[in-house]
């Protein structure tokens, strides 16, 4: 498969360099990144100036993942023969003013809706980020260039999030989001200046972009992110919790964690976007199996704080390399249907997160300790390794 040239990635130059470009995508994708994770952060200050509970206030953030799940293929299909840059610059708008709307709603239903909004391009943006940063660089660097571009969304759990929780801790969650919007628009300006124009290939439509949910290839790949992706999230929605309770940190030190936690990701991000590279399926694998190997550790070792400090860090690193895999693989196997394939790359993560967070719910509540989210973690990245597997198997079977 690492031999099979991608049938609809063209080189692009871009108008003012390759540099300026990537930075642009990646500031664009660190912007929508801290929009969807602030608002973790905010819900005290968020539900207590509703006059609401933080467990009501938390329907804000489903409706968000909703819009994600939903709007990826919806955009994607819609927007089949429009230039991905216009594309781009479309989702970027509808971003903008889903948190300007966020903004101006005085009750949570009406915010709620427009969390919706705003999650709607958030799929296909990535996706179609990843195409556009790839058409810029010569192939053999193009796991690279995935991986660049994605890093954005891994920065900002480490510096946007933890900036809009200050911002909305003393100016309030309203100045949060609408400085959020106000970067959205540097974005969308950067989109405009520095991103190659580019033609859609004839033949393109929305019928040839659903043929890639015809793909075995491309349904396996997917599966394989739903699955192996759901352990990190079910961790990492625990991970306070878990610190709290049975490593027993202070808050500075689960706060110090956390940021560990965000490093792991950066590092695990553009460490596996070179070894992509050089092989995608042997990244994929290694990825895969060390995200079970640290997920025991995570049962095993919770009680230490000198021992969850490394396992904080490299369980999310050793994870997150699925994601720019899982790209890179499904513009190896989309044929025609690039942009659907790479915009249902972060719907299968948001189902991953759905996945982990239940099933995390479901041993803690069922009385096994917060301990347990390792050990179930693990059986998730094992099952999204198996399925991985089964993928490469059938591909060489087919060749």
């Amino acid at each position: 498969m690492d031999n099979i040239e991608p049938p609809d990635v063209e080189r692009v130059r871009p108008p003012h360099g390759v540099e300026p470009a990537m930075l642009s995508l990646m500031l664009a994708t660190f912007t929508i990144g801290t929009g969807e994770f602030a608002m973790m952060g905010l819900l005290p200050e968020f539900s207590q100036s509703l006059s609401i509970t933080i467990p009501r206030a938390g329907s804000v953030i489903a409706s968000y993942a909703l819009g994600v799940v939903v709007g990826a293929p919806l955009i994607a299909v819609a927007g089949a023969k429009l230039p991905r840059r216009t594309l781009l610059m479309l989702m970027m708008c509808l971003f903008i003013a889903g948190n300007i709307g966020s903004v101006m709603m005085p009750n949570l239903f009406a915010i709620e809706v427009m969390r919706f909004i705003t999650g709607l391009p958030h799929g296909a943006f990535f996706g179609v980020s990843a195409l556009i940063g790839a058409s810029m660089v010569e192939r053999a660097h193009r796991g690279r260039a995935i991986g660049r571009v994605l890093s954005g969304i891994m920065i900002s759990t480490v510096i946007g999030s933890p900036l809009s929780t200050y911002a909305a801790n003393h100016l309030g969650w309203r100045v949060a989001y609408g400085t959020i919007a106000g970067l959205g628009f540097i974005c969308l300006l950067g989109i405009w200046y520095f991103i190659p124009t580019d033609r859609p290939k004839p033949g393109v439509s929305a019928l040839s972009e659903l043929g890639a949910l015809k793909r075995p290839q491309v349904l396996l790949t997917l599966l394989t992110g739903a699955v192996g992706f759901g352990g990190m999230f079910g961790v990492y929605t625990f991970l306070t919790s878990a610190l709290s309770h049975v490593t027993h940190l202070p808050d500075w030190g689960v706060a110090l964690y956390q940021i560990v936690w965000g490093l792991g990701m950066v590092a695990g991000n553009a460490l596996g976007s070179n070894m992509i590279d050089r092989n995608l399926d042997r990244t994929a694998i290694c990825a895969l199996m060390a995200s079970v190997l640290f997920m025991l550790g995570f049962w095993l070792l919770l009680p230490s704080p000198w021992a969850m400090l490394p396992i904080t860090f490299l369980l999310p690193a050793a994870t997150i390399i699925l994601s720019p895999a899982m790209q890179s693989r499904l513009m190896e196997v989309a044929g025609d249907a690039q942009t659907l394939a790479a915009s249902l790359n972060h719907s299968a993560f948001n189902i991953a997160n759905a996945i982990g967070a239940w099933q995390g719910a479901f041993l803690v509540g069922a009385g096994y300790g917060l301990a347990s989210v390792g050990w179930g973690g693990a059986l998730l990245s094992g099952g999204g390794l198996v399925i991985y597997l089964i993928t490469i198997r059938l591909a060489r079977t087919a060749t």
